[in-house]
């Protein structure tokens, strides 16, 4: 990115040109040959849903691109169906069309059919979440690149919570007793319990244990 783009998309952010993406239900793998859909959503400011966008869906790998359109879903929400023709590590990012809010994710494997992809550690898959749902894009965290774009949440990094604390926040931001900058407040994402627990493990440094520990 230019000095100059960079530039014009920090005035973005700053001056109200900002949304946050999320994405619903990440899988873990996606089988090569079968198509796989994606739902995500888009919040201006990270909390009001926002319809109408032109949307699109972009995965690569190996120099191979998959572009497609996504329609809409229901308010602020939308559907993107992806098939990927090799195995491997795939790079798939979300344009909101809205300024310059997008998200790309960690890297999802695809894998041939009949076979699966290692099982992700309870941290590692919170590590994709917390991209996947956008956490990123209002809080720094430094095991994640590129995170803390407008910083409007705290900063998670080396931040520890009660185990119970945090799993019934991220159930339901509502309980919170005090907001971030400027007012902010965390959305309700209607986690699941399995992301719950998988997001609170990372936040919490949680990891799985290395070989001879």
């Amino acid at each position: 990115m230019s000095q100059v783009a960079m530039l014009l998309t920090l005035f973005a952010l700053r001056y109200g040109g900002w949304a946050v993406v999320t994405v619903e239900d990440l899988p873990d793998q996606v089988v090569v040959g079968q198509p796989v859909t994606l739902t995500f959503a888009v919040r201006q400011h990270g909390r009001t849903l926002m319809s109408g966008l032109n949307a699109r869906v972009e995965a690569k790998a190996g120099g191979q691109t998959v572009r497609t359109a996504a329609t809409a879903a229901g308010t602020g929400r939308y559907v993107a169906t992806l098939t990927l023709p090799r195995a491997g590590p795939w790079t798939i990012t979300f344009f909101s069309a809205f300024g310059p809010s997008n998200l790309t994710l960690i890297p999802v494997p695809a894998v041939n059919a009949g076979r699966t992809a290692p099982e992700l550690a309870a941290g590692d898959r919170g590590q994709r979440l917390f991209v996947a749902k956008g956490c990123l894009t209002c809080h720094l965290h430094d095991a994640v690149a590129a995170s803390g774009v407008v910083k409007v949440g705290p900063d998670l990094s080396g931040r520890r919570f009660a185990a119970d604390y945090l799993q019934r926040f991220l159930a339901d931001p509502s309980i919170a007793t005090t907001c971030g900058p400027n007012g902010a407040e965390m959305p309700n994402l209607n986690l699941a319990p399995r992301e719950i627990a998988a997001l609170a493990a990372f936040i919490n440094g949680e990891r799985a244990p290395q070989a001879g520990e």
